[in-house]
């Protein structure tokens, strides 16, 4: 599948996945003060998101694959990957089938399994008839009766955007990403190892990757470090972006 994507600046080439429900749009300002530093920066947005194709499939073997065939139709040799979330496992799934990277950050997921823990989102998401609404308001109001905290509401509603011809549509293939939302928490294989320097980041306010995580993790990601950005939580790049830019320069260099 040949993904949507965004690039900003020249230089070493880094390039930068999403998580579930977003797209490149949510990095977009990371991604231009990190140009400012010799990078080529490539922000994806992932099938099912954005404005890349909709696909009955949503899983990271195909996820994995997506991000194959962009590094070969842009003939980008060893980037630094980074994935947040969704795009952390997909970057792993990657890791674990191809060899065309020179160092991966993944930001605050581990490879485990994670139960299913979106219900609330995928109900409101379903509960909104984007056919019929007159307004983004409209949406909000129906929404705010599934998701209470206001910052996930508007990360979430980013999604809806006005239709060619009027009415509202989503960015997001909501029909697919209901049916496939366990594929999210997937667990990724371990079956071979990976030697290359890996950055795992986590949010101090958050517990996608504990302590047992990152000593699992060691057995497999050889050369591993964990890094710890305080008062962030799951959205580290959004709650701490200064931090997040920092640590991320200091590994790609």
């Amino acid at each position: 599948m040949k993904l949507n994507f965004r690039k900003i600046g020249e230089g070493k080439p880094v390039v930068i996945l999403h998580g579930v429900f977003g797209s490149s749009d949510n990095l977009f300002t990371v991604s231009k003060k990190l140009a400012e530093n010799d990078l080529a920066i490539y922000a994806l947005d992932a099938r099912n998101h954005g404005q890349s194709p909709r696909s009955n499939e949503l899983n990271y073997e195909v996820m994995a694959d997506d991000l194959h065939e962009f590094l070969v139709d842009e003939n980008i040799e060893n980037p630094v990957i980074i994935g947040h979330s969704m795009g952390g496992k997909t970057v792993m799934q990657y890791a674990q089938k191809y060899d065309n990277f020179e160092k991966l950050i993944i930001v605050d997921i581990a490879p485990r399994f994670y139960p299913t823990h979106h219900d609330h989102i995928i109900a409101g998401l379903n509960a909104i008839p984007i056919d019929t609404i007159k307004s983004r308001k409209e949406a909000e109001e129906i929404f705010s009766e599934y998701v209470s905290s206001f910052a996930e509401r508007q990360f979430i509603l980013k999604n809806i955007y006005r239709a060619e011809g009027g009415g509202f549509d989503w960015r997001i293939n909501v029909p697919v990403i209901t049916e496939s939302i366990h594929e999210v928490g997937a667990e990724i294989p371990s079956e071979k190892l990976i030697d290359k320097p890996v950055l795992f980041m986590r949010g101090s306010e958050s517990s996608y990757i504990t302590d047992e995580d990152f000593a699992s993790i060691q057995k497999t990601y050889t050369d591993a470090s964990l890094e710890t950005i305080e008062g962030a939580n799951h959205w580290i790049h959004a709650t701490k972006p200064a931090e997040f830019m920092a640590s991320v320069l200091a590994f790609c260099s």
